[in-house]
């Protein structure tokens, strides 16, 4: 790690607002804020650039002492500082790093922002205790990052840990992607719900609709009741099958020590990971006595994809 180096500054970038958060070198939050995101690559480097800019003059630092970092949905070019292809921000082939520096004068390293959530959390949050981790996101998809060796992997050109596209039943729903059966078809909030609404329909004498109707049910729904209610529990039964599969699948695979679960359904904490952890011990190759893995809740919540654009900064000073 450079010893001119002091502050490593992260910018989380995300379809609504950029986050930005300022670390000194033990990895303490000394300056947050954010901005909305811009619509076109131009509104997105300007927006981007009065954050960096501002967070850079309330520290006062030289630009030498400070090395940066983003997180960005799409497929990201890591190594060109480009951003090839975001549906989010309809952004293509587009010079980020570059552009982003032009304005701040900092050099940038970028990657996808699931990567950067990982990256966060096994640095500052749940994996901080893991060499080896997993983080997946359950929330209007199913995204996530892989640790390896305390390292992002990324794959080959950047492009992969795409793990809400693993198939998980063949032939089954239509993703998004196109493909079906993926892992993020019946495993996001989004299916969850789907599910949940389904179920009401099919059951209108579930409790469910004491208090909610199929319009208006949530991601949260079917935990609210599935002690009660055989329907809900007929719901979180289904999705925990599905959702152990993927999660045994990423275990068998890479064998880490923790799978550190987040997004919007990770709110529900215990009464996820606890059956989750059984399921997935169920189906671990070889058994859990010789290499367990741990499924817990991720710990920084919005905030990881910035802690690990910053985190990202770190390891560039150590390369």
């Amino acid at each position: 790690m450079s010893d001119s180096v002091k502050y490593y500054l992260g910018v989380d970038i995300g379809g609504m607002s950029v986050k930005g958060i300022v670390l000194d070198k033990s990895g303490n939050a000394l300056i947050e804020d954010g901005i909305e995101t811009g619509r076109g690559g131009d509104a997105l480097c300007n927006n981007i650039a009065s954050l960096v800019n501002g967070m850079l003059a309330r520290l006062g630092a030289d630009k030498s002492e400070v090395k940066a970092g983003a997180g960005c949905p799409g497929i990201i070019d890591g190594v060109n500082g480009i951003l090839v292809f975001s549906g989010n921000l309809n952004l293509k082939n587009f010079p980020l790093a570059e552009e982003i520096k032009k304005r701040t004068g900092l050099s940038l390293r970028i990657t996808n922002d699931a990567n950067a959530a990982a990256l966060g959390e096994a640095k500052f949050g749940a994996g901080k205790e893991y060499s080896d981790s997993i983080l997946v996101t359950l929330g209007t998809g199913v995204g996530g990052g892989i640790i390896i060796g305390g390292k992002l992997f990324e794959g080959y050109k950047s492009a992969g840990a795409e793990i809400g596209h693993m198939v998980i039943a063949r032939h089954g729903e239509y993703c998004t992607c196109g493909r079906r059966g993926c892992f993020e078809a019946y495993c996001s909030a989004t299916a969850l719900i789907k599910r949940t609404r389904y179920q009401m329909e099919e059951n209108p004498r579930s409790a469910m609709w004491t208090k909610y109707t199929s319009e208006t049910a949530t991601a949260k729904t079917a935990f609210e009741f599935c002690d009660t209610d055989l329907d809900a529990k007929e719901v979180i039964d289904w999705y925990l099958k599905y959702l152990s599969c993927g999660i045994a699948n990423l275990a068998n695979i890479f064998r880490p020590q923790a799978i550190m679960i987040g997004g919007g359904v990770s709110g529900e904490g215990d009464k996820l990971t606890e059956p989750l952890q059984r399921l997935v011990n169920k189906e671990l190759f070889g058994g859990i006595d010789y290499a367990p893995i741990k499924i817990v809740t991720a710990s920084l919540g919005a905030k990881a994809g910035a802690y690990g654009a910053a985190a990202l900064a770190m390891e560039s000073c150590n390369e």
